[in-house]
């Protein structure tokens, strides 16, 4: 049995909270409009990386996602923030950064000690019964 112990999350999506964070207000947006509040928040706080086409294409993809999920609304050209959605989404984000934050976001589960007869038979030596 394969057991997977890689990064479960690689850290907060700082893309995605700032595109619900920006649609979380009572306008609607056109994708150029929306991206370059967005980009103009992330590069504030320096969390701009990769480039601004590589963050174009980045922010386009979660924004598809959003509305696929149906916390954005689009019409059109046009988005739009669905109000109860959005908040579900940053309660759900929030408690993600805490636990990231923590370190808790890729420990692995704790597994149980091996008994003594299942290791004794795990090395090649057989118990008579």
């Amino acid at each position: 049995m394969k057991s997977s112990y890689g990064f479960s999350r690689r850290g907060p999506d700082r893309v995605a909270e700032e595109l619900a964070t920006v649609l979380s207000k009572k306008t609607s947006f056109e994708f150029k409009t929306l991206f370059t509040i967005v980009h103009a928040n992330l590069k504030a706080r320096n969390a701009a990386s990769g480039g601004e086409e590589m963050l174009r294409l980045r922010a386009y993809e979660k924004l598809q996602n959003l509305v696929q999920a149906g916390i954005v609304k689009k019409t059109g050209k046009e988005y739009r923030g669905v109000t109860a959605a959005l908040v579900t989404f940053m309660e759900t984000a929030a408690e993600l950064n805490a636990k990231f934050a923590e370190g808790r976001h890729s420990q692995p589960p704790a597994q149980p000690p091996v008994p003594a007869a299942k290791a004794a038979t795990s090395r090649g030596a057989k118990i008579s019964a």
